[in-house]
């Protein structure tokens, strides 16, 4: 039996761990959004128990990587095309970027809107398994496209995208509904992930409760822009 890569240990470790991933992001034209301020962010997570981190764009990726050799890495890069919808990681040319920057996983878009240049889903997937090995994060809006990527191929699957598609602007995450559906639908080996809006511990334990693998918190932990301004915008 060959022993596992360390991509797929550190992939595997997140059944054992506390179930915990930090986004660490910075919107645009944010102090923040510097790679050093990014990887110590990371650093800062992980050292705290994080059972990994998510990541933005193969600069950042990278920079975390470096820092934090050992670290599991969700990674995505968010390019928007005009005619599309469709920016977490749209693309062969992102999905490949992502990947060889370091990350362990890559998070794509796996709602069932046009991709930029006809791409198709199905087609990506099959490329970054077949020809990277890579293990894929489906983030997706709906009961139906989450069982979709399973079905073809994603090792992941979260709701990151639930409230934020035309089909789903009606709803607010955390999506609790579709989380419990699910978890009862997909097939065993598919981890799955809550991922928007959880903006507490308590709903972070709601999360796992209701069959989640790990849950993905970004603004409540790392979002200093957004979290600066809600505060200020309260006390005015």
């Amino acid at each position: 039996m060959t022993s596992a890569s360390p991509r797929e240990s550190a992939v595997r470790s997140i059944t054992t761990a506390s179930g915990l991933i930090v986004s660490v992001q910075a919107p645009e034209g944010s102090p923040m959004r510097q790679p050093e301020v990014i990887a110590a962010m990371a650093e800062a997570s992980l050292r705290n128990g994080a059972s990994g981190v998510r990541l933005e764009s193969p600069e950042h990726i990278g920079a975390v990587r470096r820092r934090c050799p050992d670290a599991l890495i969700v990674g995505l890069w968010k390019r928007s095309t005009p005619g599309s919808q469709v920016y977490i990681t749209p693309g062969w040319e992102e999905i490949q970027a992502v990947w060889a920057a370091g990350a362990n996983v890559v998070a794509l878009d796996a709602t069932d809107r046009p991709r930029p240049g006809g791409q198709q889903l199905a087609e990506l997937i099959q490329r970054a398994r077949s020809e990277l090995g890579a293990t894929l994060m489906a983030d997706v809006d709906s009961l139906a496209n989450g069982l979709q990527a399973a079905a073809l191929g994603c090792d992941w699957v979260g709701t990151t995208l639930y409230g934020y598609t035309e089909a789903t602007s009606g709803s607010r995450p955390p999506a609790w509904d579709v989380l419990s559906d699910l978890r009862a639908q997909l097939p065993a080996g598919v981890a799955l992930i809550c991922e928007g809006g959880v903006a507490s511990a308590e709903q972070a334990r709601r999360a796992m409760a209701l069959g989640a693998d790990a849950v993905v918190v970004g603004t409540a932990i790392t979002g200093v822009d957004l979290q600066v301004a809600a505060y200020c915008r309260a006390l005015i």
